[in-house]
């Protein structure tokens, strides 16, 4: 026997706190842990985008990045990942136009969170994949 939830109130469904299911969080992070490094070592040479990439993973990894902005960012990260897109990625020169625009839409919203030593990372972790 279910039992039926409450429904949300738009206020409610517009609450960060509550916006956020943990659950979505922890299978997004899990998600993005195993398939990001892969994932980019294949196609960084590819994207424009790399270095804007990285410094959202190194903030959504950070201790002092709130909570929030974190499960936002791993939500975009898991869109950069996950092989289903809106345009797949198999398509030459259109392929990662979708997940370029998740991630600047992102660092529009949410750039205040991805610090210089976040895009100091990306640098050094781009650098190393070029040896």
């Amino acid at each position: 026997m279910s039992v039926k939830a409450k429904p949300m109130t738009p206020e409610e469904a517009l609450d960060p706190s509550r916006a956020l299911v943990p659950s979505v969080q922890r299978v997004n992070e899990v998600r993005v842990r195993s398939g990001f490094w892969p994932k980019l070592r294949r196609t960084a040479a590819r994207i424009p985008f790399a270095k804007q990439l990285v410094s959202v993973w190194y903030s959504a990894r950070d201790p002092e990045t709130p909570m929030a902005a974190k499960g936002i960012m791993m939500g975009a990260l898991a869109y950069f990942v996950l092989p289903i897109d809106a345009i797949p990625d198999i398509f030459a020169g259109i392929g990662f136009t979708d997940d370029a625009a998740v991630i600047t839409a992102l660092i529009a919203t949410l750039g205040a969170n991805i610090k210089s030593r976040h895009r100091q990372q990306a640098e050094e972790a781009l650098e190393r994949l070029k040896d």
